[in-house]
């Protein structure tokens, strides 16, 4: 590791300040940006830790009924305060890494941060979530822009992300077993107006949305529904861990056990 400034504010206003100089660089959990930083790919000449900004922290309720959680908040906060309201985004939360992954890594950090085999950006689209920064409220489909790409600009922090609650819900996720991310994951999520489908770990692209799944669900929400349904196994992810085909052949495996699992 190298040497570099450190800041910590109390208020979202300077956090916003600091990340205006120039080589400044905003820290959530640091369980990405850390290793990085030791493997000298990424060099920030000051960390700006959001993670002792107050209003940045926990988990509430908004009059709309969304469930809204603090940008800076630890994944095992999401897995212990949102179980009662939305319980698929908890368990979700609650099988992310490792406890020490858990107690550090934060929602904020890995929206910001998009890779494309994280689970919680399968959440906030499959949710139809709305991602709120220092600047403006962005809705998840605009938000993901491809693998490790998102609508922030620079300098722009998470300042909180609000989940309209499903009627049902459920994530599925088949674990690479020495990382813990996803292989593939599917957020699958039932509203009044219809079933949103988002799945993780799959494509070169990142997060997506898979469109014939939705269509299909919303008629008939069951399993069933989906036989017959694949994803074109072009565009997939391949590596010593799963080929396309595999990828593509997975997406449709964990959709159904989402589905049942939620039904």
């Amino acid at each position: 590791m190298y040497n570099f400034e450190f800041v910590r504010p109390k208020t979202i206003a300077d956090a916003v300040a600091a990340l205006g100089h120039e080589g400044a660089q905003a820290l959530g959990g640091g369980q990405t940006l850390l290793p990085t930083m030791k493997q000298r790919l990424a060099s920030p000449e000051t960390l700006v830790s959001l993670t002792g900004i107050p209003e940045m922290q926990g988990v509430c309720t908004s009059d709309e009924g969304h469930l809204c959680i603090g940008g800076a908040t630890p994944h095992a906060v999401v897995a212990r305060e949102a179980a009662a309201k939305y319980p698929a985004l908890a368990g979700l939360a609650s099988h992310i890494g490792d406890p020490a992954v858990r107690n550090r890594g934060t929602i904020g950090g890995s929206l910001a941060n998009n890779d494309p085999s994280a689970c919680y950006p399968s959440a906030a689209l499959g949710s139809g979530a709305v991602i709120v920064t220092n600047t403006r409220h962005i809705a998840a489909d605009d938000y993901f822009q491809g693998m490790f790409t998102t609508a922030l600009h620079d300098g722009e922090i998470i300042t909180e992300v609000r989940f309209p609650v499903p009627e049902k819900a459920s994530y599925q996720k088949f674990e690479q077993p020495a990382s813990r991310f996803a292989l593939v994951g599917v957020f699958v999520a039932k509203y009044a107006d219809g079933v949103r489908v988002a799945v993780t770990g799959a494509s070169e692209e990142g997060v997506f949305r898979w469109a014939e799944a939705e269509e299909a669900l919303s008629k008939s929400f069951t399993a069933d529904a989906l036989n017959g349904l694949t994803v074109p196994a072009d565009g997939m992810i391949g590596d010593l861990h799963g080929s396309k085909e595999y990828r593509a052949h997975l997406v449709a495996v964990m959709t159904k056990r989402a589905v049942a699992a939620a039904a």
